[in-house]
C-alpha cells in the first residue's frame, strides 16, 4: 500500500478545484473514500479547508498529474522525495518525560505504587512516571516536603503511564520476587492411626484390668467355698 500525501483533505480540496482528475483518482492518491471526494467537490466536506498544492510541496510533478487526467484508469503515485531525512531512533534509557501540567500529580502517583505495589524496584517506579531515586526514597521514608498532603493516586488515571506498562512491571516484579515458603497455618487434625492409638491402648488396658478382677473374685470364692468344707467335716 503506497504512502498517501502529508495533508490528505487540503491536497483533495486543491485537486478537485485545479484538475480534471475523477474521483476515483483523487480518492485513491489522498487515501479517502471516492463518496467523500464528492463531497469536497460538492461543498458539503471540508468546508473551510484551504487547498493544499502537491506540486509544490514536492508530492505530485506536473507530469504525474497530466498523466492521469488523460487515462481515467490511472493511478497517481506520490512522488520520490530528494531529500532524505535521517531515522529518528527511539531510546528506552532515562527516566520517562512527563509533560508540564502533570508532573505535580507525580507524588501522589509514587505513592500509590509504594503503598499497592511494595514488589516494584525503584528503577521501574522511575520508568512508569518519570522520577527520581531520591524523591521515591523521600516518600517512602515521609520526608518529602509535602507529605502530609499526599494522595495516593493511580498513575494510569493521572495519565502518567498506560496500563500495559504498569502491568509488565508488576509481572516482571513477581517474577524476580522469591518465592514464598508455606508458613504454619496452625493446628492441624492429627491421622486417624495417631488419633486412635491412645484410646485403643486405654481399651486394653481396662480389659486387662476386668480379666485381673474376675480372677481374683473367682479366686475369692473357690477359697470361701473349702471354709465352709472343713467346716462341714469338722
Amino acid at each position: 500500500m503506497s504512502q498517501g500525501p502529508l495533508m490528505p483533505k487540503a491536497t483533495a480540496v486543491w485537486l478537485v478545484e485545479n484538475t480534471s482528475l475523477a474521483f476515483e483518482q483523487i480518492a485513491d492518491f489522498c487515501k479517502l473514500h471516492p463518496l467523500e471526494v464528492k463531497g469536497i467537490a460538492d461543498g458539503e466536506v471540508a468546508a473551510g479547508i484551504k487547498g493544499l498544492d502537491p506540486i509544490t510541496t514536492g508530492q505530485l510533478t506536473r507530469d504525474e498529474i497530466e498523466k492521469a487526467q488523460k487515462s481515467p484508469n490511472y493511478r497517481l503515485k506520490v512522488a520520490v522525495s530528494k531529500v532524505k531525512l535521517p531515522e529518528v531512533k527511539r531510546t528506552t534509557k532515562g527516566p520517562r518525560y512527563t509533560p508540564l501540567s502533570r508532573r505535580q500529580d507525580r507524588p501522589n502517583a509514587i505513592l500509590w505504587l509504594i503503598r499497592n505495589h511494595p514488589e516494584l524496584k525503584d528503577a521501574q517506579i522511575i520508568r512508569l512516571v518519570g522520577t527520581t531515586k531520591a524523591t521515591i526514597q523521600q516518600i517512602r521514608e515521609r520526608t518529602h516536603w509535602n507529605s502530609a498532603a499526599l494522595q495516593p493516586m493511580d498513575p494510569v488515571t493521572l495519565g502518567l503511564c498506560s496500563q500495559i506498562d504498569l502491568d509488565f512491571e508488576v509481572q516482571r516484579a513477581a517474577k524476580d520476587r522469591p518465592a514464598v515458603l508455606p508458613t504454619d497455618g496452625g493446628a492441624k487434625l492429627l491421622p486417624t492411626e495417631v488419633s486412635t492409638a491412645p484410646a485403643a491402648e486405654e481399651r486394653e488396658e481396662e480389659r486387662e484390668e476386668e480379666d485381673l478382677n474376675a480372677d481374683a473374685v473367682f479366686a475369692k470364692l473357690k477359697g470361701m467355698s473349702r471354709i465352709d468344707e472343713d467346716d462341714d467335716e469338722d
